[in-house]
């Protein structure tokens, strides 16, 4: 059975990319994007992680749905007369362990009945689920992690974006979820800022990610396992 973590999010813009960059960085993974929207605005995430990436150690796979519009899968898939269907996302087959960032938060609407919950149980992937801080994150966060706790998914833990130490907002969140804090990473624009000219992640935190992992069994993180402790 293939391997993979799905990077979810609280919101959007909350900093998946890099936390997903990170981990294919820390796992010597691949990336994937299943649904990418607002290429026409921005850099589709796919080229960002190519840049945060060492060139040629990590494939990353083509999206299943790409729109040109900045919105939420099933208006930006609406304006290009498009239909999401689960049935065409197929997971890329890879001997790696597969890094899979979603577009948005969990309920995210891919279509008029599904939403990103919807995939991530197609997947069988367990869950890590990125945080930032901002007025109303600890609301988003909780919420976030009660939702996936109700549907019995498979949730490792939580890594905030963003080097700001805001012990009280982390500490609360932990303490009233009882989720484990993986680890704490910059923000692009903090990477970008940085004295790394080069965007990429530091060995630094490419080192602290590893050495949390390595903590993690990862035989126990497969499709099947999840499939059987539902």
């Amino acid at each position: 059975m293939s391997k993979g973590i799905i990077v979810s999010g609280i919101g959007t813009d909350v900093g998946k990319t890099v936390v997903s960059a990170a981990l294919c960085q820390a796992l010597n993974a691949d990336y994937w994007k299943p649904i990418q929207s607002g290429i026409q605005d921005s850099p589709a995430d796919a080229e960002t992680i190519k840049k945060l990436l060492e060139v040629g150690k990590h494939r990353v796979h083509p999206s299943a749905y790409t729109f040109a519009h900045s919105l939420s899968p099933h208006a930006a898939a609406k304006l290009a007369n498009v239909k999401i269907t689960l049935d065409t996302i197929i997971t890329p087959k890879t001997n790696k362990v597969l890094i899979v960032e979603l577009a948005g938060g969990l309920l995210v609407p891919l279509n008029g009945k599904e939403t990103n919950i919807d995939l991530i149980k197609k997947l069988c992937f367990p869950i890590i689920l990125v945080a930032n801080h901002y007025l109303g994150s600890i609301n988003h966060t909780l919420l976030s992690i009660e939702y996936l706790k109700n549907a019995k998914l498979p949730l490792i833990g939580l890594i905030f974006n963003g080097n700001e130490l805001l012990p009280e907002t982390e500490s609360i969140i932990l303490k009233l979820s009882g989720v484990p804090m993986i680890a704490r990473l910059p923000t692009l624009s903090q990477l970008r800022l940085g004295q790394n000219s080069s965007n990429q992640l530091s060995a630094a935190t490419i080192t602290e990610l590893t050495k949390v992992f390595n903590d993690i069994d990862f035989s126990e993180l497969t499709s099947e396992h999840w499939q059987n402790s539902n």
